[in-house]
């Protein structure tokens, strides 16, 4: 596989307008557009609601059910100083579902804005939960790898972390938007699938999705399957070096049911993604394959991380097939009694990138120079111009809100 580490980021560029970015969602989410991308190359458009129609019976559909939660915190200072805690991941306890069930205290990775403005000591804010007045405080103990570790306590044995989030804590829609999150963001920043909280960005190709259309998939045939991968804000940084060789990619949570891979095995290891997110995961379950065969039935979840530059660098001896690695997959998981396989991936998708799993992608129109249009790139052979081209002549709505794509379809 060609190492994509000397790709210019800047031959991926184009000129998007600022009117063309989506601020605010379609009244009704299936009434965006969907740019439709045929293998050979052929591009033509209609509308999402109609997206089974452009779907084979028979096909398997995997979506992300990562759900966004309210990750910002503000705290004002005696000073009257504004300071936001955005949470980013946990820390301890490191397991999202044990964080947000804990009591009393929690501690996260967290970025902090404004943080001049606080040099050391407590943030505290007051805070009502139900029917409890309680206080809230922060504390600011060490780094966390490009974050801050901040420990968050409010010292009641019967409000968990998850409702201290859902009291105070407001939904991070992304920076682009160029506006305050507001009160119908809380619903139409999630899918209407979404069920595991942990994300701090929105797997957005899934916004398209309505139960109407999701019945539409299930009276064509089309088998749907959920995985989870929690976006992490990592998804908006940017690439600032000339050559992608020097862009670290962020490390982000996954979780696969066993029935994911033995539905994926039963389709021959080949799906249709929903997002950026799920092919992510998907790909990266081939090189957990690998490296549960590198290190062993006991390889630990830390040994099981796919890094950034994993899958150029394999040798073509350790290379086996897709259901080969799935199954290897599958064989870890009944030796550890695991019903869901969780680790992390960073994987970098990037033109050199041979799929094995993705077969056809379902995803909205991606930022210039980011790492999501060099995984679209990836995906159509570098022939990513002409659907871009087309949706900026067609005015099509992009980014989070924007309008969507089926990519590769038969």
């Amino acid at each position: 596989m060609k190492s994509p580490k000397h790709i210019h980021i800047k031959d991926y560029a184009y000129p998007l307008p600022d009117e063309r970015i989506a601020r605010y969602p379609k009244a009704e989410r299936d009434a965006s557009r969907l740019l439709l991308r045929r293998r050979d190359g052929s591009i033509s458009e209609t509308t999402f609601r109609h997206i089974a129609d452009y779907l084979k019976a028979g096909s398997l559909m995997v979506f992300n059910n990562t759900r966004v939660i309210q990750a910002r915190l503000h705290f004002h200072k005696a000073t009257g100083a504004l300071i936001e805690v955005f949470c980013l991941e946990p820390h301890t306890p490191a397991d999202y579902q044990l964080s947000f069930a804990a009591t009393q205290e929690v501690t996260w990775t967290c970025l902090v804005g404004n943080l001049k403005k606080w040099k050391e000591g407590l943030l505290r804010r007051d805070i009502s939960v139900g029917t409890k007045t309680l206080t809230l405080t922060a504390e600011r103990i060490g780094m966390s790898g490009t974050g801050h570790a901040i420990r968050l306590s409010w010292g009641d044995d019967t409000v968990s972390f998850s409702e201290v989030l859902e009291a105070i804590g407001e939904l991070p829609i992304p920076p682009y938007l160029g506006r305050e999150t507001e009160a119908n963001d809380l619903k139409t920043y999630q899918t209407v699938y979404s069920k595991i909280k942990g994300s701090v960005a929105a797997p957005t190709a899934g916004l398209h999705f309505t139960p109407e259309v999701l019945a539409a998939l299930d009276a064509k045939g089309i088998e749907r399957n959920e995985l989870t991968l929690h976006v992490g804000a990592g998804t908006f940084k940017p690439v600032k070096s000339e050559e992608i060789a020097g862009h670290d990619m962020h490390a982000e949570w996954i979780a696969v049911p066993r029935e994911s891979i033995e539905r994926l095995i039963a389709h021959d290891g080949e799906c249709i993604a929903v997002g950026t997110t799920s092919v992510r995961t998907l790909e990266s379950l081939y090189y957990i394959g690998l490296l549960i065969r590198r290190h062993g039935m006991a390889a630990t979840m830390e040994q099981l991380h796919v890094p950034q530059w994993m899958p150029y660098e394999v040798e073509e001896s350790e290379r086996i097939t897709t259901c080969e690695a799935l199954q290897t997959i599958l064989d870890y998981m009944d030796h550890n009694a695991l019903t869901t396989l969780h680790t992390s991936t960073q994987i970098i998708i990037a033109p050199g990138y041979d799929y094995h799993i993705v077969r056809t992608i379902v995803t909205n129109f991606h930022q210039p120079q980011s790492t999501l249009l060099l995984l679209v790139s990836a995906f159509v052979d570098g022939d990513w111009r002409p659907i871009y081209d087309y949706a900026l002549s067609h005015d099509f709505r992009f980014l989070s809100y924007g309008d969507s794509s089926l990519l590769n379809y038969e």
